[in-house]
């Protein structure tokens, strides 16, 4: 949740194109006796010539097709990788006690033919708000550390269905940084305080920060996150990675635990377009004409080339710095050269979506956690949420309010015809955001930085991020994706792509060009802190 409208309170999808019981700071074993043990440098050393940095799912599957790659060997090797590097980071919350089986029953797939899709043996981590039956889903809260709930998620289902391995899940900002007014990202009472890989006393943003900090490490293949106001797409550019923020409603909120059902969606991330693509394609149903077409139609909107000719608005944000600034001119500049038109833009309404946003989210939260909370065992409702939170100190050690709840438990029903009249708006004005400024431009998409340089992680000062760059999708049900734009010293930082409703695979296909052309990723190389650095490439 992006906490720009905070300051108010202080003072049918076109995929044809797309491949067409928790202890604080503790992370669960697999219940598999041989799935940590066995993830050893002899297992990683069956997978000679496989990056897993930059290599893609085609490459991978294609590996698996030859018969030169197991998902077992796969999902063995991130095992080890998560024994090996998570400790500095904190990331993974919950290792699968099915892992390896998953992979095994991919294999034999594999073995006889019979692949599901393109996700078949790839492993993925879920964000903590994403409900398993065979792993905790707390939203990082100690509250629902109990039992876990009784199925899966919507999504989590289809993930299955598709073959993919659920490996585990990822740390969360303790209820998607929607309980303080001043929370610290990636801090849950849980799973304690997730670091960003680059440099480890900075922040990894918003509340899908195990997810990103996790896919920068290389933990897994894909990640699961999800996102209100910018919790997908700033976490990825602050860890250097991809978040694709779905339209609403392209994937199923189903068993998520929610903020809003007028925001909440779901969305993959990853270090390339490509995997996103595929991600997204699976969550969104578009899997099952299987592997080969699957790809085929994600070589459609990745094949070289795709530049030219294209119309970005460009929406510089200056207050998130004259390095950030400094990027985006130098980013313009390789898109230009590239063939693309570069517009400076500033879409309209940006106040009144900051003053409106956060008052219509306290509505909806009341609304829609009450109806979660019923489906689990813990808290029943808000109120009981807020008692809890009162008696467990547990819940207080990085930061104690919990202002957003008590004003949420104080808001208006959404029955109310103020709120009514004030969500109307919001849509009204947040779409026509991004439809008149991309109609008097005739842009393709709006581009803006996702992200400024990750700040030092300070649970006594709360986060930093003022954001604006999200909400415009975030509020309309529109999508948005973060791409590498660059560094600002070690520090990543996102360009933020957004077009109009539905235009997921088009925008898909315009990141991967733009992708290409920055080639900004680069590993993180876990730094313990760095002094302020100017821009880097």
């Amino acid at each position: 949740m992006n906490k720009r409208s905070f300051a108010a309170l202080t003072a049918a999808l076109a995929l044809a194109p797309l491949l067409a019981t928790g202890v604080p700071g503790q992370r669960a074993m697999a219940a598999e006796p041989s799935a940590r043990a066995s993830a050893s440098p002899a297992g990683s050393a069956l997978l000679r010539g496989v990056d897993l940095d930059t290599v893609t799912i085609p490459e991978l599957q294609a590996r698996m097709k030859r018969g030169s790659l197991t998902s077992s060997d796969l999902t063995r090797a991130y095992l080890q990788r998560i024994d090996a590097i998570d400790p500095k980071i904190n990331a993974v919350l919950h290792i699968s006690p099915t892992a390896l089986s998953q992979a095994a029953a991919s294999d034999a797939r594999h073995r006889l033919g019979s692949v599901r899709g393109p996700l078949d043996g790839i492993p993925v981590l879920l964000k903590d708000n994403v409900n398993t039956f065979d792993m905790p889903t707390t939203a990082g809260s100690l509250a629902l550390a109990g039992s876990p709930p009784d199925t899966d998620a919507k999504l989590v289902e289809t993930l299955r269905a598709a073959g993919a391995v659920i490996l585990g899940k990822a740390n969360m900002s303790e209820w998607a940084n929607f309980r303080a007014a001043k929370p610290t990202s990636g801090w849950s009472a849980v799973g304690g305080q997730t670091h960003n890989p680059y440099v480890l006393d900075r922040n990894p943003c918003g509340s899908s920060s195990g997810s990103a900090a996790a896919l920068a490490a290389s933990l897994a293949q894909v990640a699961i996150g999800t996102e209100t106001d910018g919790s997908i797409v700033c976490p990825a550019g602050m860890n250097g990675v991809v978040g694709h923020k779905p339209s609403l409603g392209l994937v199923s909120q189903s068993g998520v635990v929610p903020i809003s059902a007028e925001q909440d969606t779901a969305g993959p991330m990853a270090r390339n377009v490509t995997d996103a693509a595929i991600t997204l394609a699976v969550l969104s149903g578009h899997h099952a004409a299987g592997a080969e077409s699957a790809f085929g139609r994600t070589e459609a909107i990745t094949r070289p080339g795709g530049l030219s000719g294209k119309r970005i608005g460009l929406w510089r944000l200056p207050s998130l710095g004259a390095d950030v600034d400094t990027l985006m001119t130098r980013t313009a500049a390789r898109l230009r050269a590239a063939g693309a038109r570069i517009v400076e833009v500033t879409p309209p309404y940006q106040s009144r979506l900051a003053e409106l946003e956060f008052p219509a989210l306290l509505s909806e939260f009341r609304r829609d956690i009450d109806s979660y909370l019923s489906s689990r065992t813990g808290p029943r409702d808000l109120a009981g949420l807020i008692e809890f939170n009162r008696t467990h100190p547990a819940e207080h050690t990085c930061f104690a309010g919990q202002e957003l709840f008590e004003l949420a438990l104080a808001a208006p029903p959404t029955t109310d015809p103020g709120y009514r009249a004030m969500r109307a708006e919001l849509k009204d004005l947040s779409r026509r955001s991004i439809d008149e400024t991309m109609a008097a431009h005739d842009l393709d998409a709006i581009a803006a930085p996702a992200n400024p340089p990750a700040w030092t992680t300070d649970c006594a000062r709360g986060d930093n991020d003022v954001i604006p760059s999200s909400t415009p999708a975030a509020v309309a049900g529109y999508p948005s994706l973060s791409v590498p734009a660059g560094f600002v010293g070690e520090l990543p930082v996102g360009l933020l792509l957004m077009a109009g409703d539905r235009q997921d695979a088009e925008l898909l296909s315009l990141g991967a060009a733009v992708e290409r052309r920055l080639d900004a990723w680069r590993a993180p190389r876990y730094l313990r802190s760095v002094t302020p650095a100017g821009a880097t490439d």
